[in-house]
């Protein structure tokens, strides 16, 4: 009997088919050699899930294991089928650690009383390069529903600001993690310094011979497929000094909110100018402060855009306003059918490395091409030269239509 995965899949990929179809044809995109479903390019040869004749329950695994595009939503049911009893989702569907809320503004008689509904307090963030965004992490000791928790807290303390604990997702391929191999717009920027919030890199990686890496968020640093090659964008073989931040540190769960605002804390503090973040995910109330604050003081935020494609909901951070959204192309400069539509993407730039079944693709891979053009005219955050620099950018760009900015990439396409 097909699963429940396999059921949803068969109608999200009905769904983004159609979207994905109505692209293509308006841009006259021709599929390679591979069929597309669920927003990803499954390789020839895999067994299709049960919708399609001749499929299985392991062809779907399969397809999961070996995924270039995933949306969210697979991803979500994939993690929820695996670690199930740390993931839970938010009424809207996306995924929280279980039993976790964050608080803002909560101290003396407020948190006393959330205390005493059944909440304890499992650490309080105070960070020095951001004081004004401090935190407590609460946990439900009473194992209540998410919604009903979050009403609990909110009717006890109404004038603190409560927010799930999301749990942000790479805008590309599946992490795969294993041990880590290696221990002013005057003119552009001499030391290249950028930043990077997203899953463990390889530090052995070729393609970071020449960078100086400062590491941080795990004590013993768990390389990824994806934060290696993300990086490997990033930095282009450059003597970059790369801040890579961790959110993973090789756990299967990982890329909470707490997570993502404290690497932001960490950026600052080591004021670094520009900060990449391939990882999609949905509005929340602390890290929209968190990229307010960053944006605030001269800080260039660049996103992926996400996979969902051009008919699904915006993806933040990429969606904050000031945050500079990327959406992904072919090898050809045609818009990926996956890669998000609308206000958000700024720009597009290509979304797939290297070729064949082992290629990647996703616009967690095109957001690290902006950020490093962004870090070529920063040497320091400054809010009058970050502004410089989407002009640099816009001036860059080879627009997909002369009449203006595109819904797929916004102001064009920028090459790598």
């Amino acid at each position: 009997m097909p699963s429940r995965l396999a059921y949803r899949w068969f109608v999200q990929g009905l769904a983004v088919a159609l979207a994905s179809f109505v692209s293509a044809s308006m841009q006259a995109q021709v599929l390679g050699p591979a069929q597309r479903i669920t927003g990803l390019q499954a390789p020839i040869g895999t067994r299709l899930p049960a919708a399609w004749p001749g499929a299985t329950l392991q062809g779907i695994d399969n397809v999961l294991q070996r995924s270039l595009a995933l949306t969210r939503s697979v991803q979500i049911d994939a993690l929820l089928r695996k670690e199930g009893r740390r993931v839970d989702v938010d009424p809207q569907g996306a995924p929280i650690l279980r039993g976790e809320f964050l608080a803002m503004s909560l101290s003396g008689a407020a948190l006393d009383a959330v205390l005493a509904q059944g909440f304890s307090k499992e650490r309080d963030v105070s960070m020095d390069a951001m004081p004004e965004l401090g935190f407590v992490v609460l946990r439900d000791t009473r194992h209540r529903r998410a919604e009903e928790a979050m009403h609990v807290l909110r009717q006890t303390a109404p004038a603190a600001t409560f927010a799930y604990q999301h749990l942000y997702l790479p805008a590309g391929i599946i992490e795969a993690t294993g041990e880590t191999s290696s221990s002013a717009m005057a003119s552009p920027n001499p030391a290249k310094r950028v930043g990077l919030i997203d899953g463990g890199i390889d530090t052995a990686d070729s393609a970071l011979a020449h960078a100086h890496i400062e590491q941080h968020g795990c004590t013993v640093p768990k390389p990824s497929r994806h934060g290696t090659a993300v990086a490997a964008r990033l930095v282009d073989g450059g003597s970059y000094t790369l801040f890579a931040s961790d959110l993973w540190c090789g756990d299967a769960v990982g890329g909470a909110t707490s997570q993502l605002v404290e690497a932001l804390a960490w950026m600052a503090h080591e004021h670094v100018p520009v900060i990449n973040i391939s990882l999609v995910g949905p509005d929340n109330p602390l890290l929209a402060r968190a990229v307010q604050t960053m944006l605030a003081r001269g800080h260039v935020l660049v996103s992926a855009a996400g996979n969902d494609g051009p008919a699904a909901p915006p993806l933040f951070p990429a969606a904050y306003p000031g945050v500079i959204g990327v959406g992904g192309v072919d090898a050809q400069g045609r818009v990926l059918p996956e890669s998000a539509s609308g206000d958000q993407v700024a720009f597009c730039a290509s979304g797939v490395v290297g070729n064949g079944r082992n290629a990647l693709r996703g616009t967690s891979f095109a957001a690290p091409i902006v950020a490093r053009k962004a870090a070529q005219w920063m040497q320091a955050p400054d809010p009058d030269a970050s502004a410089q620099v989407l002009k640099h950018l816009i001036g860059e760009v080879r627009a997909l239509h002369a009449s203006g900015r595109d819904p797929r990439c916004g102001y064009g396409v920028l090459s790598p």
